[in-house]
């Protein structure tokens, strides 16, 4: 396979069409500024909590309980909050609210409770015992702006709100239509079908030699996958494009039909309804 069209990188998912959907993560400097104010939210809340508690310990005037109301405070504070909060916002922070971070795993997929559990008790190390050094200098060297908590969890931070523009579907080209309809397509490797989308996706930009290179190349590897073989003498582009497109089709199709029987599986007799 080209390597050139094989791009699926660390910050990639990758969907069944062979699209690499980037997420990008947050810089250095947005990092800090979500992790200021979320270090002013947890101050504030931790002062509230701790006067909250020790004007319910007062009438006992006792040095134990004022101690118990200290360790409290800070589990509250530091641990138990933070975790909940990034749990039920899908791991949005305050700070990450308010300049439009996401925490996520490593693979993209939302966090749960153990990954912000980490997280947190990692970062109250990390960020308010060693004054927030080991996370600026953990952050700077990381490719995805991870600090020491991230590395624990398996996680990283992502910028949410990056407009995403997909690329326009290759079309079917006419002559090959009736031997796609019938001919019998297993469904590409992930790194096959990116590059085959990356390829065709840029057939503007390519000079004509490298463009034929490139098209046979990847026609070697999808025609393994694809039975009978096309017409004789068809272009490797145009057999590409039908290919990915008739998988489109596809698949479609066959969402339409899952979806179609879901309704018809959970849709209620309307004569079963209680009167």
């Amino acid at each position: 396979m080209p390597a050139d069209f094989a791009t699926v990188t660390a910050d990639d998912l990758v969907t069944g069409e062979g699209v690499a959907l980037d997420l990008p993560a947050a810089t250095l400097g947005l990092r800090m500024a979500s992790g200021l104010l979320d270090m002013v939210v947890t101050v504030v809340t931790f002062i509230g909590l701790y006067l909250l508690l020790l004007v319910a310990a007062l009438p006992f005037a006792d040095a134990a309980l004022f101690a118990a109301a200290l360790v409290l405070t800070m589990v509250l504070t530091f641990l138990a909050l933070p975790s909940a909060l990034e749990t039920l916002t899908r791991g949005r922070s305050v700070g990450k609210l308010a300049f439009g971070l996401r925490t996520v795993r490593d693979d993209g997929g939302p966090i749960s409770f153990h990954h912000a559990l980490v997280r947190s008790m990692i970062g109250f190390v990390e960020i308010y015992a060693f004054t927030g050094a080991p996370a600026f200098f953990s952050i700077l060297l990381s490719s995805r702006g991870k600090r020491l908590g991230d590395y624990a969890a398996g996680t990283y931070v992502v910028r949410d709100r990056v407009r995403l523009r997909l690329p326009a579907p290759p079309p079917m080209p006419p002559q090959l239509a009736d031997w796609a309809r019938r001919a019998d397509l297993a469904a590409l490797p992930t790194g096959t079908a990116l590059a085959v989308r990356q390829f065709l996706g840029r057939l503007p930009t390519l000079d004509p030699v490298s463009r034929d290179r490139v098209a046979r190349g990847l026609l070697a590897d999808v025609i393994p996958h694809v039975a009978p073989a096309p017409p004789p003498g068809a272009p490797p582009e145009l057999v590409l494009a039908a290919v990915v497109a008739e998988r489109r089709e596809r698949d479609l199709v066959r969402l339409g039909r899952a979806e179609s029987l879901r309704e018809r599986l959970t849709a209620r007799d309307p004569g079963m309804l209680p009167r």
